[in-house]
């Protein structure tokens, strides 16, 4: 089972960002506590569980640096106003601002909402909001800058502490985005220093990240996230995130998108992660009935994958404020879950409604998927991409992966996955000579190549590179299989003319060249393919969500069938995904995404010796074993369980 990573009610949980309806950013000094008294209770009416607030850096520590002669510095002030006094003068805090967050916490309280609090929020919406004593500075390595971070971070955490609304202190809103820092150290520092400040007053609570578009190498890592903070988080929009804003909004790249990327990070980072910021960006990407679809599936596909929760972005739209950034930006203005005259969208009645599906469901909490592969993420390559073609194929494909670095030890697997492998360092050697330990004792191991390099290629390939070159053009290959012979079109800059010593071959090029070959490798085998189609698959339009045009499934189908499978249900339908809930050794319950926004029946098949037992939510029409039937609607899950057969 999965521990709950957050202290509320249910298995996944749901909110929203929160900016009062009147003001956005500027709720703090436009205050108006009988509007977020509205706002609360009709959030609350709603179904929403979770809001993440954000006390405004400006707004709260407002001190400002006075000058003397020729510019030597004299002192801080809150305007022209003294503040050595007290702890609260002391810390730059506003004592006007800590009474406003408190009645908001009062609110919160009334109305049985709970908050993740963005502690430096200096950033947001595409604007900085840095106290005025600190302009100029480097927000982030600034020693200035970090005094007084955590002074303000330890007062407003010992102040606010004892209140049962707050369930989570967030770092700060997307702090990377503040400043571009030079190196990971400094990175790690700023998270670790503010971390700490936070753990000083409070450990009790867990304590979340709220970073925006970590990677596993680069200044912000999700692995020194994980090392620091006890959540990981996502914000996965679509039009912002690499690789997914190319399709439409309610096919699946960008409905598993949250999913994907939640699993990479946790995968990556060692800790849990659920999707913190999510959203379409308006109705220039969709209509708010797509708009309800793509939430509704994107929010099945988070809860089946134990991703814990979705927040959206956010409560209120917000097109009358003269404002900046709403002012700056015209993508800002409509976001929310609710109109500026109140009127709700489908997004939030959807999820409402879901969320009420899952806490009816006759289990506490749903038990973790399968897993049938490990993907193995290398060091040179698009990283983000890798991961997220080899989940779209996975799907496809009708099977599980989940995700891990290069440099991490190795999970337990019968199948491990070295997506598009590029650059020439290729992977560590410790890790390499492990993972070939694994082949040899019976594990499966796939690669598929970009213009990458590899220890003892012709060993373990049973190929011999006779040369490398460059082309312009993608390729047809043909390939043979057990599945049937099929054709792909495929595309990579890197030609390797292979020639075979050993190994099977089951796929060529129009002129012979070998692509796809399969070979024994002690009591394991290693799937060797040429082209990098995860890549592929994540950087090209429509191949994602056209599956029978563009099968490169196929190719995980080969390589996942060389195991004995125990896949409990199968269907040739790949604008699905599916997973498996082991209940017991004799009951399981199976969940069913459908990425495409067409009404379709399909047919399935369950193992000998499974039935349907009961469908918890959708339609099936079933015959004990045979003949069953799913009714799929747009954008929809259907939820069931099987049960084993007693002889």
């Amino acid at each position: 089972m999965h521990d709950k990573i957050l202290p509320l009610e249910g298995n996944f949980f749901i909110g929203c960002n929160y900016w009062a309806s009147h003001a956005g950013t500027s709720m703090w000094s436009d205050w108006q506590p009988e509007t977020i008294d509205q706002d609360f209770r009709q959030l609350s009416e709603e179904g929403v569980q979770v809001l993440r607030v954000f006390p405004l850096w400006s707004d709260f520590q407002p001190i400002h640096r006075l000058y003397g002669v020729a510019g030597t510095r004299r002192e801080y002030r809150f305007g022209e106003a003294s503040f050595l006094d007290n702890d609260t003068e002391r810390s730059g805090v506003s004592k006007i601002m800590m009474n406003r967050f408190h009645t908001l916490i009062a609110l919160a309280e009334k109305y049985d909402i709970k908050l993740i609090v963005g502690l430096i929020t200096g950033w947001m919406s595409g604007r900085l909001f840095v106290p005025s004593a600190l302009e100029g500075k480097a927000i982030l390595t600034d020693p200035e800058s970090i005094k007084w971070q955590n002074r303000f971070v330890r007062y407003f955490v010992k102040n606010t502490k004892n209140s049962s609304a707050i369930i989570a202190w967030d770092l700060g809103n997307e702090c990377n985005c503040i400043e571009n820092v030079e190196t990971s150290e400094e990175a790690w520092l700023w998270t670790s220093s503010i971390a700490n400040a936070i753990k000083i007053e409070d450990q009790s609570r867990p304590l979340i990240s709220g970073m925006h578009s970590l990677s596993p190498v680069g200044n912000w890592t999700m692995q020194d996230q994980g090392e620091l903070t006890d959540i990981l988080t996502t914000h996965p929009y679509p039009l912002w995130t690499p690789h997914v804003g190319i399709d439409p909004i309610n096919t699946v790249r960008p409905i598993v998108h949250a999913t994907a990327e939640s699993l990479y990070y946790s995968g990556l980072g060692g800790k849990p992660c659920f999707a913190e910021e999510m959203g379409t960006m308006g109705p220039m990407i969709s209509s708010d009935e797509v708009a309800g679809n793509f939430a509704r599936a994107s929010m099945f596909s988070l809860w089946s994958h134990a991703c814990h929760g979705m927040l959206w972005w956010c409560a209120y739209d917000q097109t009358k404020l003269d404002a900046a950034p709403y002012e700056w930006i015209a993508v800002e203005g409509e976001l929310g879950l609710i109109r500026e005259d109140r009127k709700v969208k489908p997004t939030l009645i959807e999820m409402h409604r879901i969320k009420n599906v899952i806490d009816q469901l006759p289990f506490e909490t749903l038990p973790p998927r399968k897993i049938d592969g490990v993907c193995i993420i290398n060091t040179n390559q698009d990283h983000w991409a890798s991961a997220l073609g080899s989940f779209i194929l996975s799907k496809q494909a009708n099977v599980d992966i989940e995700f891990q670095y290069e440099d991490q030890p190795l999970k337990d697997s019968n199948i491990y996955l070295l997506p598009s492998i590029s650059g020439v360092e290729g992977v560590p050697r410790k890790r390499w000579k492990e993972l070939l330990e694994r082949v040899a004792n019976g594990a499966t191991l796939y690669i598929s190549m970009a213009d990458g390099f590899m220890l003892d290629f012709q060993d373990i390939t049973g190929l011999q590179v006779e040369t490398r070159s460059k082309r312009r053009r993608g390729k047809k290959i043909g390939i043979k299989s057990e599945k049937g012979n099929f054709q792909l079109e495929l595309f990579n800059s890197t030609k390797l003319s292979l020639n075979n010593n050993k190994a099977r071959i089951i796929g060529t090029e129009e002129d012979g060249n070998i692509c796809f070959s399969k070979n024994s490798y002690g009591k394991g085998e290693v799937y060797f393919l040429s082209y990098p189609i995860e890549l592929n698959v994540a950087q090209e339009e429509e191949l994602a969500y056209h599956p029978d045009d563009y099968p490169y499934w196929k190719i995980y189908r080969e390589v996942f069938s060389s195991m004995s499978f125990h896949r409990l249900v199968k269907t040739e339908y790949k604008h699905i995904g599916i997973t498996e809930h082991e209940l017991s050794e004799e009951e399981c319950v199976i969940v069913i995404i459908h990425y495409a926004s067409v009404k379709k029946t399909i047919p399935i098949s369950l193992k000998k010796g499974w039935k349907v037992k009961e469908v918890y939510y959708g339609e099936i029409d079933s015959n004990k074993f045979k003949d069953v039937h799913v009714n799929l609607q747009p954008n929809e899950a259907t939820i069931f369980q099987i049960t084993k057969q007693n002889d």
